[in-house]
């Protein structure tokens, strides 16, 4: 039996309806040799504790991006301290929390009038980057940069502004995406389709074009995408949202073809079903809740686990893989 949810529950329609953050850093660690890290889609929205990163609902993702932030629990590399953070906070804030302990220098990406057109409001930036800031190990480094990835040189722009900052970016991790203003296919039309397209197919396709570009060809080169499992199952209701990450999945294997004699690896993880305030309700949690096997819902440390390990030394030998990170989640 096949099982849908809803990846997000958004009234009216958006003006916006974007979300971009991306993390770009340099790391001194042996496993990611010198790197600059890239997160996108780093988002926060108000609540309890600090703001979250994240917004996507079926990510749990985006800092920055429109992916539902859960509970988070993450464990720095070193020591492996664990903290319990408001349940606003998404895979893009887990995702630069464990970067930033693996010692990169980061660059996040943010569009926060994207959460401002959402029910759950938009959070502090200043606030979220502060929280990243405190994770940093000495010496290293974090900028944010504001912009729509809706806008075709955006992608530029960011990338642009990342080497400025650090010189070379050696991991791009693509955690945004717009959310909302989508439906069943009787209710699309050009323009809904175009700008789900513009957002959550195309800024990432040009954004790993910038971020290869600017490689060198040094070890570390990695690009992580983020889907949402369309491909496992059907997404009724959201086809301009579907079509456009199913878009990534497909063009996965040339694109990570094309990069592995730049020595870039090229990835993309499906989250799941992640728990966060943005979209999921008490009633929601209550009717999902027997579809995971280990007897709890995603949270945005889950994917950020296998990000962390993608980008380090050990992932050097996967590409051009879909890997998903659901916990067995039943459709």
């Amino acid at each position: 039996m096949r099982f849908w949810w809803p990846r997000t529950r958004v009234a009216g329609r958006l003006s916006v309806g974007r979300t971009s953050t991306v993390a770009l850093g340099r790391t001194r660690t042996a496993a990611v040799r010198g790197v600059t890290a890239g997160v996108i889609d780093v988002e926060v929205s108000t609540g309890r504790g600090l703001p979250a990163l994240d917004r996507c609902p079926t990510r749990g993702h985006e800092a920055g991006s429109a992916h539902g932030c859960g509970s988070m629990r993450y464990g720095p590399v070193k020591g492996r301290p664990h903290h319990r953070c408001s349940r606003r906070r998404g895979i893009g804030f887990a995702v630069a929390s464990r970067l930033a302990a693996r010692g990169f220098d980061l660059v996040l990406a943010h569009h926060a009038p994207h959460d401002a057109d959402q029910p759950w409001g938009a959070d502090d930036v200043d606030a979220v980057v502060s929280a990243i800031r405190d994770r940093l190990e000495p010496g290293r480094r974090v900028e944010a940069f504001g912009g729509d990835l809706a806008e075709p040189d955006a992608p530029a722009r960011l990338v642009g502004e990342a080497r400025t900052a650090f010189g070379h970016v050696d991991v791009l991790v693509a955690n945004h995406a717009r959310s909302g203003g989508d439906g069943p296919l009787l209710e699309q039309t050009s323009a809904s389709l175009d700008e789900h397209w513009a957002v959550n197919a195309r800024s990432t396709l040009l954004l790993c074009k910038e971020f290869a570009a600017q490689h060198d060809g040094r070890p570390g080169g990695r690009i992580v995408m983020m889907t949402t499992g369309q491909n496992l199952g059907p997404m009724p209701g959201e086809v301009a949202y579907g079509a456009a990450k199913a878009a990534l999945v497909g063009i996965l294997a040339t694109v990570a073809h094309e990069l592995a004699p730049r020595g870039i690896t090229v990835n993309c993880v499906t989250p799941g079903p992640v728990d966060t305030d943005s979209y999921v309700t008490d009633e929601l949690r209550q009717m999902l809740a027997e579809r995971f096997p280990f007897g709890r819902w995603g949270e945005p440390d889950d994917p950020a686990r296998l990000i962390d390990w993608l980008v380090s030394d050990d992932g050097r030998w996967v590409t051009g893989q879909v890997i998903n990170s659901e916990g067995g989640f039943i459709r």
